[in-house]
């Protein structure tokens, strides 16, 4: 209840009161941190924290636009940061089809760390793509801030993001059965990431066929399939595996892809398997 009424009082400050601008000349490219769903560990988050710098100043924006209950998202997302003693956590839910609001945009575009919930990353998309919104996340990332996402929050990090959608069929399932051309759906995403298309809750739900699918259908793209209570933190072309568990890279650098009856085929792919710890190159 305390943090929801920390929340609820800091909604309603930044309304009222636009963030300072930028001083001209201090743009630097900012970081990504991209996790794969679950639980999140208090070292992961930490770690957020620190790459971030909003333990020195700034503040944390939450997007909970992904979740159907987005004053929730809001909670409980903020909660991980206020147990980390963060105490400048807001959060923003912008609805769809409305005018953005500009105070809360200004404000969103001088944030230290934006934070994107989970849900259904087609929803977030519906409400930002081509409004400010969208362009304010990519100008806070340019001006140094980080930009934080998990499990649908995941998804939209990438230019062609995965929609969870099958084609081919149409009844949801939390993996695909088959490796098929023209089955899975890609949309546009934020586009944070131009060269890798990111998929989610990856080891636990087996979703190893639809990014072998991706990487087959987009063969200059890399696939990074990201488990859960794991993220990757991206620097420039850098990303490190932070958390507790693995995340799954697939390559198709011969840009091989067969058919056969609609069944995908291909040569020479390439799969690494990188723990906490570990880093990799993103071009």
């Amino acid at each position: 209840m305390k943090a929801f009424h920390f929340l609820f009082v800091a909604f309603f400050f930044l309304t009222a009161c636009p963030a300072e601008e930028q001083q001209p000349g201090t743009k630097a490219e900012g970081s990504i941190f991209i996790i794969g769903g679950g639980s999140r560990p208090e070292a992961m988050v930490q770690r957020m924290i620190l790459e971030s710098g909003v333990d020195k100043d700034g503040y944390v924006v939450i997007l909970p636009m992904s979740s159907s209950e987005p004053d929730s998202a809001i909670i409980w997302s903020g909660e991980q940061f206020i147990k980390q003693g963060i105490a400048n956590v807001f959060g923003f839910n912008f609805l769809p089809g409305e005018t953005p609001n500009e105070a809360w945009v200004d404000s969103l575009r001088n944030a230290r760390l934006i934070y994107i919930s989970g849900g259904d990353q087609n929803r977030f998309m519906a409400i930002v793509k081509g409004t400010p919104i969208a362009e304010t996340i990519h100008q806070a990332y340019m001006n140094g801030a980080m930009i934080a996402g998990t499990s649908a929050g995941a998804a939209v990090m990438s230019q062609k993001m995965i929609t969870g959608n099958e084609l081919k069929y149409p009844e949801y399932q939390s993996t695909f059965r088959t490796i098929e051309a023209e089955n899975i759906e890609i949309a546009e995403g934020l586009g944070l990431l131009t060269t890798a298309i990111i998929d989610q809750h990856f080891v636990w739900r087996s979703r190893h066929n639809r990014l072998f699918t991706a990487v087959i259908e987009h063969p200059e793209m890399l696939g990074i399939g990201i488990d859960e209570s794991t993220a990757i933190l991206v620097k420039g072309d850098s990303a490190e595996v932070v958390g507790v568990s693995q995340v799954i890279v697939f390559s198709n650098p011969k840009r091989s892809s067969r058919n056969y009856n609609s069944k995908l085929g291909a040569n020479q792919l390439m799969l690494d398997v990188f723990l906490p710890g570990d880093k990799f190159s993103i071009k």
